[in-house]
């Protein structure tokens, strides 16, 4: 007779860790990957606006520029979201995301890199964000494959 309530030494798996564990482990990587580079992205806007304020990025371009900087405290955490629940939609705002974060990193370093071209190869800066935008951009088409095959049906 089974009991009315499940069990503590077998928990029933959550949709979440199904979607997870649906995928192949080269496909979890790259999601674990993501989540890395989109909640540090996270931590680094809202350091920023924490120390200065809505006015942290005026130094980086027009208003729309800067509007779209501050806008990342929003669309990266929602990014990291919808990849941990293993959502296609996350897949495709995080190739949205890049491909703009990327190319407006570009536009605001681009007096500097014609000064210095070495300013491209500094740790921090153009050089992860590019690296990381190619990585999200490589994989993106691939990997919505994967999640969209394990995704529930629409309701």
């Amino acid at each position: 007779m089974n009991p009315p309530f499940p069990t503590p030494d077998a928990p029933a798996p959550t949709p979440v860790r199904e979607r997870w564990a649906a995928q192949p482990r080269p496909v979890r990587w790259a999601l674990i990957a993501y989540l890395a580079g989109f909640a540090q992205g996270t931590a680094a806007h809202v350091l920023d606006i924490a120390t200065g304020g809505i006015h942290a990025y005026t130094s980086l371009g027009p208003p729309a520029m800067q509007a779209f900087y501050l806008s990342l405290v929003v669309l990266d955490p929602l990014v990291v979201l919808l990849v941990s629940r293993v959502r296609p939609p996350g897949i495709v705002l995080a190739a949205t995301v890049m491909a703009a974060d990327v190319t407006a990193n570009w536009i605001t370093n681009w007096p500097m890199l014609r000064d210095d071209p070495t300013w491209f190869l500094r740790p921090v800066g153009l050089l992860p964000i590019t690296l990381f935008g190619v990585f999200v951009t490589a994989t993106a088409i691939p990997l919505h494959r994967s999640v969209a095959a394990s995704a529930p049906p629409p309701r």
